[in-house]
């Protein structure tokens, strides 16, 4: 039986192998600083078989900073992590696939890169913005100057200014922290991402272009899909430029995918709502009489304000039994088009022939007009327009210019927390409109800057919009409010001491996690108490599972074994720690088996011990330290898929042989490990 890892994926080895698919010749092996055997690749090889297109010196156009080094070795450096879950801050444990976890991003996004590769379908993150402002998040990244002189070989060997490096002031330092920590994450975060997925990252000036270069790296200069610019409405507190905009950069995983599988983005028109209630208004008041219905419609465009999002699509003013319709240009773009007689159905005289002729040919506009989608006038004097109705228009691909005033969503969530406990929330209807184009099938949303939770709320509300269950894996740091009041502006001051009340009064730590988390609860609740009688509610997904990253479960004699005598090794009587309980393990086992966290699982009593299954056998787990044969055998005819014991759980040696025979003879297929 092999052991598992209990460590986050050696990354470095999982790119090595994608070489070897590639290069076969090129990989060799050598024995690495513990004693074991490891593939490696031998770069001069690599570089014969590459020939000229390896880029050697400094010649190259690319984008580096202090610390970039560093910042891949950070992203690809295994730790000894594991993620515990906390059952008793859940909602909805049992069924929800929603997953929070507390805990270092940089961290969770290494134990998440096997339960979670290729399978999530959107990121969004608001990193810090590295202006020195922020309250929640360590935001100024400025380097200390002794720090970037030394990294930056700024003096040279002998003490002496290096000048070709002169140039280097403020600015760089200032940057190259912060590049370095959203490089390494984005790096990480990528393997995530599906075929079809996509990640937009909100960013103001400080960081745009650096962001953009360092995107450009990770995903692929031909991934960019657009830079949104959102205007937030007007500030006076500017001596010279009122900047009231921020961006959204935004990269898909792989555009040919995207464009080879005629995958389009599209999000529904604003104001489209207000215009079917209207009609339906309307409908009730004068029923099948289509012109006076068709009026007033007309007259309520006309009074709406200028800026009211109806009033762009005010042409769809026509009215008949079908609904809502555009008469719409029925002549061949370009020109050229057939021309043949068509008969008004009044007059019975032919129609007025479009100059360009006609878009469709005879046979083909007989059908439609049989069909009423075409559009005549009163007499033959006007060419008729072919019907294009509402219904059938209601999405567009999204701008990449918009305006949506940050108030709201400031005034919206003071409402749902009874007060301002977060400085500047991002808009959870902004987000909610990115999932709605951009994960239209659904799938897996990921926000590893989780922030007040304004992320898992748009899940929430886009579910509901559409029935359609996209479950969230929320990552947020839980950095401590008490901390952060010690060196926050006045104005910051007065919504921490806010947040800090609204925990006291719930009981809970001073923690932004617990206020992120609260909020989510609240959000679901609020949308299924508006919803109620809204169809397929039952079965949306309003829960959340809460993890939080620790240790190891593992003691350090786990890993390290020959770095103890055998009369240290026989005080250890279990390798596990000792205040970690059976599911602290068995989430464990999921991270190094790859497999989600959302899954349901079971436990059962069986003959004394404990049975936990996952998924109706996707794992079977028995953590007691004691096992029997009958329970072996009883786990063995279940035939998993995958099975995990204590390794202390069997007496010796020729007990856990027995333990691979009995899975040969029962369940050839299933894999056995121990922890």
């Amino acid at each position: 039986m092999d052991k598992m890892r209990m460590e986050s994926v050696d990354l470095t080895q999982k790119n090595i192998e994608k070489i070897y698919e590639l290069f076969p010749s090129v990989v060799t092996e050598k024995r690495g600083i513990d004693g074991k055997i490891k593939k490696a690749v031998n770069f001069e090889l690599l570089k014969q078989i590459l020939a000229d297109e390896v880029v050697e010196g400094d010649e190259a156009y690319e984008f580096t900073w202090v610390g970039k080094k560093e910042a891949i070795a950070e992203a690809v450096c295994q730790i000894k992590k594991t993620i515990r879950p906390c059952k008793e801050e859940n909602k909805e444990w049992d069924t929800t696939e929603n997953i929070y976890i507390e805990g270092d991003n940089l961290q969770v996004l290494k134990l998440l890169q096997e339960s979670y590769l290729k399978s999530i379908n959107l990121i969004y993150i608001d990193p810090p913005y590295n202006t020195g402002k922020d309250f929640i998040y360590p935001d100024n990244f400025l380097m200390n100057k002794e720090t970037y002189d030394e990294s930056s070989n700024y003096f040279n060997e002998n003490g002496e200014i290096n000048f070709s490096r002169l140039n280097n002031n403020l600015r760089p330092r200032f940057h190259s922290d912060w590049c370095s920590m959203i490089y390494s994450r984005l790096l990480l975060a990528r393997n995530l991402l599906t075929d079809d997925g996509a990640i937009f990252i909100s960013i103001d000036e400080n960081e745009d272009y650096n962001l953009r270069e360092m995107c450009d790296e990770v995903f692929g200069e031909d991934n960019f899909v657009a830079e949104f610019v959102w205007s937030g409405g007007r500030k006076n507190d500017s001596q010279l430029v009122s900047v009231s905009h921020e961006y959204m950069i935004c990269y898909a995983k792989n555009k040919s995918y995207l464009k080879e599988n005629n995958i389009s983005w599209r999000e529904r028109k604003e104001g489209i709502e207000e215009i079917y209630a209207e009609y339906a208004r309307l409908k009730k008041i004068y029923q099948e009489d289509y012109a006076t219905l068709q009026n007033e419609l007309k007259q309520w465009y006309k009074n709406l304000a200028d800026n009211h999002p109806a009033k762009n699509h005010s042409h769809y003013s026509s009215v008949d039994a079908r609904g809502i319709y555009f008469p719409a240009d029925i002549s061949w773009p370009g020109g050229g088009g057939p021309k043949y007689e068509v008969l008004h159905p009044i007059t019975n005289n032919p129609v007025k022939l479009p100059s360009r002729g006609w878009i469709y040919g005879s046979t083909k506009m007989n059908e439609m007009m049989n069909s009423d989608m075409i559009h005549f006038g009163k007499d033959e004097n006007s060419v008729p327009c072919i019907k294009t109705y509402l219904r059938d228009k209601e999405t567009a691909a999204p701008y990449s210019v918009f305006y949506k005033d940050g108030r709201g969503a400031t005034k919206r969530l003071r409402t749902l927390m009874s007060d301002d406990v977060f400085q500047n929330p991002k808009d959870e209807e902004i987000i909610q409109k990115i999932i709605q184009f951009a994960n239209m099938g659904g799938g897996r949303v990921l926000d590893f800057f989780s922030g007040s939770g304004t992320t898992a709320h748009s899940v929430f509300l886009q579910n509901i919009q559409d029935n359609k269950n996209r479950n969230f894996i929320m990552v947020q740091l839980p950095e401590d409010l008490d901390e952060q009041f010690k060196n926050a502006n006045e104005k910051a001051k007065k919504t921490l001491s806010k947040a800090i009340r609204l925990l006291d009064k719930l009981h809970k730590p001073h923690l932004l996690t617990e206020l992120g988390k609260e909020r989510i609860r609240r959000a679901g609740d609020k949308i299924i108490d508006e919803n109620k009688e809204t169809e397929g509610i039952g079965n949306l997904d309003f829960g959340f599972r809460v993890f939080k990253l620790d240790d190891s479960n593992m003691k350090d004699i786990y890993y390290s074994a020959g770095e103890y005598t055998q009369a240290t090794l026989e005080e250890f009587i279990s390798n596990i720690k000792e205040d970690r309980t059976d599911l602290d393990l068995l989430y464990g086992c999921l991270l190094e088996w790859g497999l989600p966290l959302s899954l349901p699982h079971i436990s059962e009593e069986y003959q004394g011990v404990t049975i936990h299954t996952v998924n109706s056998g996707d794992l079977i787990a028995c953590f007691d330290p004691e096992i029997n044969e009958d329970i072996v055998r009883e786990i063995a005819k279940r035939q998993p898929l995958r099975v995990v014991f204590r390794d202390s759980s069997f007496e010796n040696s020729p007990a856990k042989i027995n333990v691979g025979e009995i899975f040969k003879l029962l369940a050839p297929n299933t894999r056995v490990k121990v922890i």
